[in-house]
């Protein structure tokens, strides 16, 4: 009985301290939250600046690292504090955090951990619940499974570059609505806006093919 008394007061006293946080370490967390999404942008598009010169296997491994030395701290993060929702981060800390967890392939358990605790506070209308679909589909996919928003794209490389969900849809026939519930656009209009993105990145391969527009739906 003691030992239960106790731990009851252990899980009380954490529980407490992540409330506690003050807006000095509020700011603190923030501005940390903001400084690994710039790295992490960096490493999440095409090579730039210093960059350009790498090999791909120098830029595989500066990608890498980026991914896995913000997993790590984000973890730290996550346990103290579980998900860093508005009220303890504003918005886009809160975002950043989100952006972060997404990049996180090579963690697919601590994914799916975040995005259970994530759900929790998308009720309490505490995170963006589009970024939610974006990560429930992210894990969806990383464990071989179909999408349920259709957010995690793949293109017709060899031929069209036209944009489609990776592995397929659990419910085609309602998947607006579905994402219409988490404040996501028509899923015709995102492959649409994902096609374009994509053949303006190569477009110069794209109409050597003969391909001299963007192929959309």
């Amino acid at each position: 009985m003691i030992k239960i008394i106790f731990l009851a007061l252990l899980i009380s006293l954490l529980t407490g301290c992540a409330t506690r946080l003050t807006d000095s370490k509020k700011t603190a967390l923030k501005n940390e939250l903001a400084e690994m999404v710039k790295t992490d942008q960096i490493a999440a598009f095409v090579r730039q600046g210093k960059y350009k010169e790498y090999t791909q296997e120098q830029w595989d491994r500066f990608k890498d690292s980026v991914y896995t030395t913000h997993q790590k701290r984000i973890a730290v993060i996550f346990r103290q504090y579980g998900f860093p929702g508005i009220d303890m981060v504003g918005k886009e800390g809160s975002n950043h955090f989100w952006l972060l967890v997404q990049h996180s392939d090579k963690f697919p358990g601590f994914q799916t951990k975040v995005l259970k605790a994530m759900e929790k506070e998308v009720k309490k209308q505490n995170a963006n619940p589009n970024n939610y679909a974006y990560l429930y589909d992210r894990v969806q996919v990383n464990a071989g499974k179909k999408q349920l928003f259709g957010t995690q794209v793949t293109y017709q490389v060899n031929t069209t570059g036209r944009a489609f969900p990776k592995i397929g849809l659990i419910d085609s026939v309602n998947v607006d609505k579905i994402r219409k519930e988490y404040t996501l656009s028509p899923l015709k209009d995102y492959l649409n806006q994902m096609t374009e993105m994509h053949y303006e990145m190569n477009k110069k391969s794209y109409q050597e093919k003969g391909v001299m527009k963007p192929d959309l739906y």
